[in-house]
Formats: structure tokens, sequence, C-alpha cells
């Protein structure tokens, strides 16, 4: 739980795809503008398959699935997908990593939470005006995690680290180390886009720039205005979003499962045994989910996802400009007591040249989940649109000297 006032951070998520590359950040700005991935090794071919047993719950002890009075896994219970893996593949690493790698990455992980906890020094001076590009970076080796931080807050920063919480460790599945979240292609980027998927995105970055970016509530990002996160938290496909509150509540029924995600306090509702979808022209947030088991594994397919999640293009997002006709199949499986191992596949031919398939843990969480005020808190988007109208009066006044 993490409660925050909106600042210019969540403005500079959104617009990472321009802000990344002046950082040095050659991969992010290349995947971030739809290139395909060059020199990536491959990882074995095709998606590799679901995580094989089961965790023993103690030594000696042969865990056992645990199971709702209707008979199916019991996946209820607060649970949190926070990670330092990436959703796309970075550099030409393969799909695994060395331990030397993956402890590396942790140990990056460690050093920027301890340099962001420093207390602050309550007599430092007021910082230069337009702030002070890197002063608020830990020394060393930036990660993508920490690149992304940067340019959402800028060189006047965002607001206290103290608040970011996006994980510490890379994924592990088996206990082997895994470099992105996609699997599938094997190289671990997304597929290319169609020509039709170009033609759209060009749409979409055009529309943009019709008005100016502080123009109008609506020009703003969907997180400036408190509809959904930042990120694709609630999904689908449910991703870590990097920066905190990547948490998540599971209620579960005979015919229904909700999932509650603490980014924005958005709740999933899929209903259990239903074989239709609603009609096209009914697209609500996060779309229309119906849901099957097989075997002990929760099967969620939806469609009808709102056209305004579909239009996200941020890194942040696996969208990208995804047509209306996109399909998210995810698959939710128990493999431990701590663990449900939740895997998706994305299916839109108008725009991808081929499927797409990620896979991460949700690890239990054993803590509460509290609701994210958003619009309680929402100072921002009047101080954004005020300051954009001083500044407006402020150039007028001067052209008229």
């Amino acid at each position: 739980m993490r409660v925050r006032s909106w600042s210019c951070i969540v403005a500079g998520v959104v617009l990472v795809l321009g802000c990344a590359a002046p950082l040095g950040a050659q991969a992010l700005f290349d995947f971030a503008q739809g290139k395909p991935a060059t020199g990536a090794k491959p990882a074995v071919k095709g998606a590799p398959p679901p995580a094989k047993g089961a965790q023993p719950a103690a030594k000696g002890t042969r865990w056992v699935v645990p199971r709702t009075p209707d008979g199916t896994p019991d996946l209820q219970g607060n649970w949190t997908n926070e990670t330092q893996t990436p959703l796309e593949r970075m550099g030409a690493q393969g799909g695994t990593l060395t331990d030397q790698q993956a402890a590396a990455i942790e140990d990056r992980a460690k050093v920027v939470e301890e340099f962001r906890d420093r207390p602050s020094d309550p007599d430092r001076p007021a910082p230069p005006k337009g702030g002070e590009a890197g002063r608020l970076a830990a020394p060393g080796q930036q990660s993508f995690i920490e690149i992304i931080s940067e340019a959402a807050g800028g060189a006047v920063g965002g607001y206290n680290g103290f608040w970011l919480d996006p994980g510490l460790n890379v994924i592990r599945i088996d206990g082997v180390a895994r470099s992105s979240i996609i699997i599938d292609p094997p190289n671990g980027r997304l597929p290319a886009r169609t020509d039709a998927g170009k033609k759209r995105l060009a749409e979409i970055n055009a529309r943009a720039k019709t008005f100016g970016e502080f123009d109008h509530p609506e020009m703003r990002p969907l997180a400036d205005r408190c509809l959904v996160s930042f990120g694709s938290n609630a999904g689908p496909p449910m991703l870590p979003n990097y920066f905190y509150n990547n948490n998540y509540t599971i209620v579960q029924t005979k015919d229904h499962v909700m999932i509650l995600s603490e980014m924005n306090h958005d709740a999933r509702i899929i209903r259990i045994g239903a074989t239709t979808h609603g009609p096209a022209s009914v697209r609500p947030w996060f779309g229309d989910s119906i849901g099957r088991w097989e075997g002990d594994t929760l099967v969620v397919e939806t469609t009808n996802i709102h056209p305004l999640q579909l239009n996200q293009t941020s890194i942040l997002w696996a969208y990208r400009g995804a047509s209306e006709n996109l399909k998210v199949t995810e698959r939710f499986t128990r493999t431990g007591p701590e663990t449900i191992l939740y895997r998706f596949t994305m299916e839109d031919p108008a725009t991808f040249t081929a499927p797409f398939t990620g896979e991460l843990p949700f690890t239990r969480l054993d803590e509460m989940v509290y609701e994210y005020a958003c619009h309680e808190g929402n100072y921002a988007m009047t101080n954004i649109l005020s300051g954009e109208r001083a500044k407006e009066r402020r150039e007028t006044e001067q052209k008229k000297q």
C-alpha cells in the first residue's frame, strides 16, 4: 500500500518513450519504437512448458493443491507480481540468466533501495531551476527500472524514493532465472507489427499531436486522470508496473473469480462457465472475461477490451496500439503454497505478425491490500493544467513587451 499525491512522475512514465533515449538506454528506445530485436540469442525453441511438479510445503511433506468447497484449486488470497525482470528482453542475452547475472541485478536493486531510503538532509540548499539530471541516481550502472524512474521524474525528480517498491528479485521458474517475461517468440520480444498495426500506431501518435499535451484533461494519460494504473496492472495481461503497488486480492466462488488490483483499486470479474462474450459494442475497462477449468488450471479468455486501453503505446503496456479484435488468454496454476504461475497469450493478427506469450509468478503476499485512493488525492491534474495556463499567460505578456 502506498498513499501518495500525484506528481509529474505519472505523466513521465507514459512519456518514457521519449525520455529514455537521452539517458543512454538504446534498448529501451528501440523496442519502444517497435524495432525488431537484433542479436538476441534464442532460448529453447518455442515456449517452455508449464512449471513442473509442486513445491514441497516442508521437508519430507508433499504439498497438496488446496481446494474450495466445489473442488476447484483455491486461488484466493493476496498476491504480488513485483519483479526486476522486464517485459521484453534487454540486450543480447538468452532466455535465462546465470546465477551470477541474476545476483548482479538483485544486488543492484538492493543498492538502489538503500540509496533511496537515505534520510534527506534538512539543511540542503534549494535545487537549481530545472533540476539537476543524475543527482537522484545511485552511483553505478543504472538498471532499466532506474532509467524508467528517472525518465518519469525528470531532472527535478518525482517524489521521495522511499515510496518506490518495484521488487528486488528477478523471475525464477523452476528455480531458473529468466531474462524477460515474454517467453515466445524465443527472442523474448514482442513480434513485429503488421502493416495495419504500423498504420494504427502512426494514427494514434498523430492524434496525440493534434492538441497540446496540457490543453485538456482528456489529453492527459489515463493514470493522471485516475482511470486505471499507469501500467497494465489489472490487464489483461496483468503485468508489474516497476514502481509500486503490484499487489492483488483474489476472491473465488463457484461461478465467479474476482481479481482486485491495488493499482488503481480496479476489479476484474471473471464469469466461470460462460461460453460467449458480450456484444462487440460493449467494451468495458479490462474487457469481458470468461473462464473455465482445465484440470487444475484456470483458463481465462478476454475480448472487448476498452479502446483507451488498446491505444496505450508505452513500454509499460503490452497492447502497443492493438486492434479491437485482440484476444488475451490467461492461465492461473497453483504450483506451490506461495506461488501461482501466471501465463498469458495475446493474439491479434491485425496488429502483430504472430501471437506472443509471457509468464511470471504471483507470490503470496502476507500483508493487507488497501484502497489506492487516487481521485481523492489527485491535486496534480489541477496543478498540471493551471500551470500550463500560467505559462501561456506569461508567454502572451512577453510577446506584448
